[in-house]
């Protein structure tokens, strides 16, 4: 291929998509700690929430004379930010596809931080009776509005300033920041549990018969509330960060030739609805495995018999979920090089054949005759089957930031991955843990296997139907 010389970027030997380092304003350092420690802050906020809807919000914001129907109802609570996400993608994607990705970053984490502030100083049930729980939907709505902004801002952050030929490994990333929030956040609900004494399971049992004993627990008077309040400190260093970085030469471009939509929403859905149901799909194999892997796995084991649970500890589960997360954190890079080593789609497809299979045999893994309950749960069984669902995680989301923009143009790229993305969000995961945990009750745990099956083939179809982007440039055609 002939090498391209643009006067303000530079030679450039891959249809001008990729950025000398010379080319530069903003050091590559500093463009992936921007890109890294926000959607790490993010999702942090976004796992501290996921893991208190199964572990404190079911007693402390959702009055049931049944246990299941209470955990229902905070799942159901859980998936309103889903809901919202969309919405997030279009507000924050039309500023980001007009005024620039960096502002609009800004802009996202400030949502997601005071929104997820707020939760950890609302009332309770027992305080202030229905407006808690209607409070706690709207804040959850909100951090559902700034993560909807956020993902696709960072992948455009991290991809717009790659090198020639290793674009998926710029994009990964934004990418860590999933796991590595879910390290943060988990962790630290980990090293409270463990400071308060709190176990999840006796203090259901104890609020089933003395709800003002249960009530009088120092962890859910104000410990739950601490990762919440403590989010407003790595706020301010994500902004810290992202207040020192430039804009995005493919943008800075846009932005000097006037190729911006005038409204990028209308733009995208009449010119790349295809790209954006496509990409919708794309995702939806991904969302339901973590989701599984992550909020239902949570309430799975450690739900009490009559939720279909295995009754096994909280914080010792904790310790197994933060060891497998460390796979997703290792493969997300492994992911990045094969996506650009062999192409997006192909490795993708692999990845996805790997997640039907492992869905079909969830009844082997996860089936209280296999795997036993309580103390008596096959501790080995539980860690090996979380960290190949960990696994597949990290290889299937590593490439997303790098392919999902890659489907459309620049002036309006904010804003259809950052739909695509969400609009999957609603499909794959607000609905996950809520169906999860009806089809364990009605069915057994070989069903939510098969559901997660059912989602992999939707994605496989999507990724025989779309085509491969490794060698597309960013730049306007």
């Amino acid at each position: 291929m002939s090498t391209t010389v643009d006067p303000v970027l530079g030679p450039n030997p891959n249809q001008g998509d990729a950025i000398a380092d010379e080319n530069l304003k903003t050091p590559r350092r500093r463009i992936i700690m921007a890109s890294l420690i926000g959607t790490t802050i993010e999702f942090y906020d976004f796992y501290i929430y996921a893991t208190a809807a199964v572990s404190v919000f079911p007693i402390l914001f959702f009055i049931s004379d049944s246990e299941g129907a209470a955990l229902l109802a905070s799942m159901a609570t859980f998936g309103a930010a889903f809901v919202a996400r969309p919405l997030g993608a279009v507000i924050f994607g039309h500023f980001g596809d007009i005024i620039g990705r960096k502002a609009t970053l800004v802009g996202a984490l400030l949502t997601m931080g005071v929104a997820t502030f707020l939760i950890g100083l609302l009332p309770t049930v027992y305080q202030i009776g229905l407006w808690a729980p209607a409070m706690l939907t709207l804040f959850r709505f909100c951090q559902g509005l700034g993560l909807g902004g956020e993902w696709s801002g960072a992948a455009l952050l991290a991809s717009e300033t790659a090198r020639p030929g290793k674009r998926a490994q710029a994009a990964m990333w934004p990418q860590l920041g999933a796991p590595f929030g879910f390290i943060l956040a988990n962790g630290l609900f980990l090293i409270l549990a463990w400071a308060y004494s709190y176990d999840s399971t006796s203090i259901r049992a104890l609020a089933a018969e003395d709800i003002d004993a249960a009530l009088a627990d120092p962890f859910l008077v104000w410990g739950w509330r601490i990762p919440f309040l403590l989010s407003v400190v790595m706020v301010a260093v994500g902004l810290y960060v992202r207040l020192r970085i430039e804009e995005t030469p493919v943008f800075a471009k846009a932005l000097e030739q006037k190729e911006q939509a005038k409204v990028p929403v209308g733009e995208v859905f009449k010119k790349n609805w295809r790209e954006i149901i496509l990409g919708t799909f794309i995702m939806l194999a991904t969302y339901g495995l973590f989701y599984l892997m992550t909020t239902w796995i949570l309430s799975y084991a450690i739900g009490s018999a009559e939720t279909g649970g295995l009754g096994y500890n909280y914080m010792s589960f904790l310790v197994l979920q933060i060891i497998a997360i460390v796979f997703f954190a290792i493969f997300v890079p492994i992911a990045g090089r094969l996506a650009d080593a062999f192409g997006r789609r192909r490795m993708l497809m692999t990845t996805t054949a790997g997640i039907i299979v492992f869905g079909l045999t969830f009844g082997v893994w996860l089936s209280a005759e296999s795997i036993g309950s309580g103390e008596d749960m096959n501790v080995v069984q539980m860690l090996v089957f979380l960290c190949v669902g960990m696994a597949l995680m990290g290889l299937t989301f590593g490439p997303m930031s790098a392919y999902l923009p890659e489907l459309f143009p620049t002036n309006t790229r904010y804003t259809g991955s950052g739909v695509a993305y969400n609009f999957s969000s609603i499909l794959g995961a607000a609905l996950t843990p809520f169906v999860a945990v009806w089809l364990v009750q009605e069915y057994g745990v070989w069903a939510v296997g098969v559901y997660l099956a059912v989602l992999g083939v939707l994605t496989f179809i999507s990724l025989i139907l779309s085509p491969e982007t490794s060698k597309k440039s960013l730049y306007s055609e």
